[in-house]
């Protein structure tokens, strides 16, 4: 899309946003409500307390959790009407959830990259941009938001978007829940809640489990999460809260993927190097977090949030032995233990200026993680799958300091400004104690630093009526993982890796009545220098380099037309165009030394699909409520020089729920059956896999079932 074809499709945009909507755009008496009346739920993506989502100038998705049946793919069905963002369910729990906004984090081949998420204000991403969801606890959580587009940048390194889930708070009167589902006779679920207030102390605390057999074979899995968040209200209005996490994942089974001749035999089928080894993961995870928050005299306000971790990782991969010989594979187990915490630490003030009205808020964030990676063989003798002899050994640290500012003002009756600025600093820094004569010191330091400019504005030509601009510069350091190896075989850190930095600019628009129907959209570019890519594989190490240029830029829609009281109809749309922009030479077969084959200008990055929606029609009616979903995503590439491809596909899915009130408690029960016309598709893919293995089969249609029990203390009342 050339410069002067974004300025025409903006002017586009801005017609389609200030044409009247029919039948919903005025309200029959002729009242305009406010529209912040309309942000019941007051989001915290910008840090600044009297910037509503409609008055911020960015692409911002709440979605709702509490009580909505998240269907097949659990997180993942509940982020699928979000424009922009792509969550593909692997239907393998060894491993995270694919998730990708606007193209960033598409290349990761586990965990989430290139993204920043929160768990009730604590980070999910670790200092080096490596995250993950699965702790993500869906039986407590209130709402999920989503910011995309420039202002991810005020959240520092690795913040192509930004994911936040929050649990619901405490309150009087007390209430419970309890759940309980099965799908397709391969998942059972059972969670419950309880929610309640002590004198000023207010309580949530909710448990899961999760047991699957597996749709595909060898991908059996148990998890339980508990989380606890409890606050109490301090003198003159301030506020404390604890929050505490645990999730468990035992010997998750680990299918890997499958090639195209291999998903076209037997969707469901493993690899058969995963019965060989037999392939899993466990994972567990402890965490605690402490938020402080007190508004003082004047406007004036404190924040601060502490937090610590630690997590545990075991994972038996599929390395074969003859691999192993070299004296510098790391071996086939991968055993991690890894400590984390940090402190966020700022300062606000609302006032005025000039007669108008000023929000700005200065801080710092310091963060740190420490892990202690070791790697073994994954035989013992004849015996495979089992622990075998040491070949890692060493300590990773990762840490950062950012001072950050931000500042909304609105400078005029119509116009409001919100701009910040971050300057972030990241050390690296890795000691190994696995030295022999063949395999040397991979000891070293490196450290990062960058400065993230940001800055929108947003037009009000009426109360219900917003357009705004925006822009800014952001920054993606390559991971520990990336930075281990050197392309040239040497030892030590990659030094030569520079951080990949974007220059973004969205414009966009939102309109919302009165009722409840709302209207958004978006156009966006992100130009990137020095993108981050695959160098070569050889013994077991893979390494990175930095390619050269690319653009992610695209358009989304985004709405919700109630019609009367029983019907609703919500619509997501995204257009996305994403593309390296320089040539560069890749590897392309397994131990290959000397990149050799040539990535032209214009291949699409891989992970990416260029187009992707999601329609939902939903009828209330008394008790009954039903709902008909219809989501496609469009075919993608699934390794850099663009030669493999995973098609397309359009799903269906149906849902049925009834609901029984008697006497403060409510029963609800639930039938919803996903992929309702049985349609084959790769339901996600593993981006430069160098066996060929890129496919993960979606799942078959299914069947899920569930009841939920909730009830209120009436003495509370």
């Amino acid at each position: 899309m050339a410069t002067g074809g974004f300025v025409r499709r903006a002017g586009f945009l801005l017609l389609i946003l200030a044409a009247p909507s029919p039948g919903l755009a005025r309200d029959p008496d002729g009242d305009d409500d406010d529209a912040a009346t309309l942000d019941r739920v007051q989001v915290v993506a910008t840090r600044l307390r009297r910037v509503s989502a409609f008055d911020t100038p960015a692409s911002l998705s709440i979605v709702q959790v509490d009580g909505r049946e998240s269907g097949a793919g659990g997180l993942s069905g509940l982020l699928g009407g979000v424009p922009g963002l792509l969550a593909r369910d692997r239907q393998n729990h060894a491993q995270d959830m694919q998730i990708s906004l606007r193209g960033f984090g598409a290349r990761s081949t586990f965990g989430v990259r290139g993204l920043r998420l929160f768990a009730d204000g604590i980070p999910a991403t670790m200092p080096d941009g490596q995250g993950q969801v699965s702790h993500f606890a869906l039986a407590g959580a209130e709402r999920i938001e989503v910011l995309r587009g420039p202002f991810s940048a005020l959240y520092g390194n690795s913040s192509g978007g930004v994911i936040q889930i929050f649990s619901a708070a405490g309150e009087a009167p007390t209430s419970g829940r309890v759940q309980a589902g099965i799908d397709g006779g391969v998942d059972r679920e059972l969670a419950a809640s309880l929610r309640g207030m002590a004198g000023n102390v207010d309580y949530a605390v909710s448990g899961e489990g999760f047991a699957t057999q597996g749709w595909r074979d060898h991908s059996a899995a148990r998890r339980r999460w508990f989380n606890a968040k409890l606050g109490d209200t301090l003198p003159g209005g301030g506020r404390v809260q604890l929050v505490v996490n645990h999730f468990d994942a035992p010997d998750a089974q680990d299918p890997l993927g499958l090639t195209w001749a291999q998903v076209r035999a037997d969707p469901r089928g493993a690899s058969p190097v995963a019965r060989l080894f037999d392939t899993r993961k466990s994972a567990d995870q402890d965490q605690v977090g402490l938020v402080y928050e007190q508004p003082l005299d004047r406007g004036h306000a404190l924040h601060a949030t502490t937090y610590f971790g630690r997590r545990r990782v075991e994972q038996y991969l599929s390395v074969p032995v003859q691999a192993q010989a070299n004296p510098l594979n790391s071996g086939g187990v991968v055993d991690l233990d890894g400590s984390y915490g940090g402190v966020d630490l700022r300062w606000s003030w609302r006032g005025s200026i000039a007669g108008r009205e000023l929000d700005v808020t200065l801080g710092a964030n310091g963060d740190r993680q420490r892990q202690r990676r070791r790697g073994y063989e994954n035989f013992a003798g004849d015996q495979l799958g089992v622990r075998g002899a040491l070949r890692r050994n060493e300590r990773n640290v990762a840490a950062n300091f950012d001072q950050y500012a931000q500042a909304w003002w609105r400078f005029a009756p119509r116009w409001s400004l919100l701009a910040g600025v971050r300057h972030s600093r990241m050390r690296f820094d890795a000691r190994d104690a696995y030295i022999t004569a063949v395999n040397p010191d991979d000891s070293g330091t490196v450290t990062y630093s960058e400065t993230t400019p940001v800055g929108g504005v947003t037009f009000a030509p009426n109360d219900r009526l917003r357009v705004y601009l925006s822009a800014s510069r952001g920054f993606e350091t390559p991971t520990l993982g990336e930075l281990g190896y050197r392309a040239d075989g040497g030892a030590g850190l990659a030094f030569d890796l520079k951080p990949a930095v974007s220059r973004n600019v969205e414009i966009g628009g939102k309109w919302r009545d009165g009722r409840g129907a709302f209207l958004e959209a978006a156009l966006f570019r992100a130009d990137t220098d020095d993108e981050l890519a695959v160098a070569r594989n050889v013994g077991g190490r893979s390494s990175y380099r930095n390619v050269g240029r690319a653009r992610r830029q695209g358009f989304e829609l985004s709405t919700g037309l109630p019609f009367g009281n029983r019907w609703n109809l919500a619509f997501a749309y995204t257009w996305l165009d994403a593309g390296f922009r320089d040539s560069f030479p890749i590897c392309t077969s397994a131990g290959c030394a000397n990149p050799s084959v040539l990535v032209d200008a214009g291949t699409r990055i891989p992970g990416t699909a260029r187009r992707q929606y999601d329609v939902r029609l939903g009828r209330r009616s008394g008790d009954w409520e039903a709902t008909l979903e219809a989501s496609g995503v469009g075919s993608m590439t699934v390794n850099d020089a663009g030669t493999a491809h995973a098609p397309g596909y359009g799903l269906l899915g149906i849902e049925f729920a009834r609901e029984w009130r008697f006497d403060g408690q409510t029963l609800h029960g639930f039938a919803r059956v996903d992929n309702l016309l049985d349609q084959a598709h790769v339901g996600s893919v593993i981006v430069n896999e160098g066996n060929g293995r890129y496919f993960e089969p979606g799942r078959g249609r299914s069947l899920q079932l569930g009841l939920r029990w909730q009830w209120t203390a009436q003495d509370d009342r």
